[in-house]
């Protein structure tokens, strides 16, 4: 029998994978329908004409999956934002598609949340418990992750990147409206300001990861990708140490995107 006391919502972001999309999302709801806690999964296509992943999520009939969307492709970051503002749950988690990640993972994470009163759990390729297949390259920069996130930005957890996290509604609610980051370090942000407005119980749990590519070829376009990250990283650092821009006492100087408030209300 679900439980009413707590809902949980999962954000699933989305970016090109109509080949695998439908039967992802079909598996996360399988998962879910196990647990004790009544759900919604939130499935963010980012960016609805790149291919037909958001015509193919409206197709599945499961009331529990939500297809969601704007037009143009802005990347992982704003498609998490995006869907923080379309969740109704008080726990709130996001979780990659693609199954390198198992969805069993929710559960532990759950667990962990609960058993600890945590604010924030994350998924952890360097639990003790976790079972991982991962190329040397993305351990690598995994590793590079982690530096910045302790020495540069304050972050504690062994590992940030893992695309499995969640939170207290309460918690990412009102960290959402600080939030900047439209890509892939989008997960040190949120970390970063968690930890600076004193949502410092932040733990880590165990996951399973098998992922399927061989290893990570350092080609133009990955270079791009891990200057683009550092280039974010660099700019979390100079809002939350010189500017103070996350504080609360700072509230005016936001810049909540306005363009994001509508693509919410409208879906365009």
């Amino acid at each position: 029998m679900k439980s009413h006391k707590h809902f949980l919502s999962v954000i699933v972001p989305v970016y090109k994978q109509e080949k695998t999309i439908v039967e992802d999302l079909i598996k996360i709801d399988q998962t879910l329908a196990k647990i004790r806690y009544d759900y919604e999964i939130i499935a963010v296509v980012d960016g609805k004409h790149e291919d037909n992943s958001y015509k193919l999520i409206k197709s599945i009939t499961s009331t529990k999956i939500k297809a969601h969307g704007y037009s143009k492709n802005y990347g992982k970051g704003y498609a998490i934002r995006y869907g923080i503002n379309k969740c109704r749950g008080d726990y709130i988690a996001f979780l990659d598609a693609g199954m390198e990640i198992n969805p069993n993972g929710i559960s532990m994470l759950l667990e962990h949340l609960e058993w600890y009163k945590a604010d924030v759990v994350v998924g952890s390729k360097r639990h003790p418990a976790s079972q991982v297949y991962y190329p040397l390259n993305r351990r690598i920069l995994s590793f590079g992750a982690q530096i910045v996130a302790k020495f540069l930005l304050g972050i504690k957890v062994k590992d940030t990147q893992a695309g499995i996290k969640i939170f207290k509604a309460n918690v990412l609610k009102k960290i959402s409206p600080r939030l900047l980051i439209k890509n892939f370090a989008i997960d040190l942000e949120i970390l970063a300001v968690a930890n600076r407005l004193g949502f410092n119980r932040i733990y880590e749990a165990p996951i399973k990861l098998n992922y399927k590519f061989e290893d990570l070829h350092l080609n133009g376009k990955t270079l791009k990708t891990i200057k683009d990250c550092l280039v974010d990283a660099l700019a979390v650092f100079y809002r939350l140490k010189i500017l103070k821009y996350y504080d609360d006492n700072t509230t005016r100087n936001w810049k909540y995107n306005k363009d994001l408030k509508m693509r919410v209300n409208t879906g365009k």
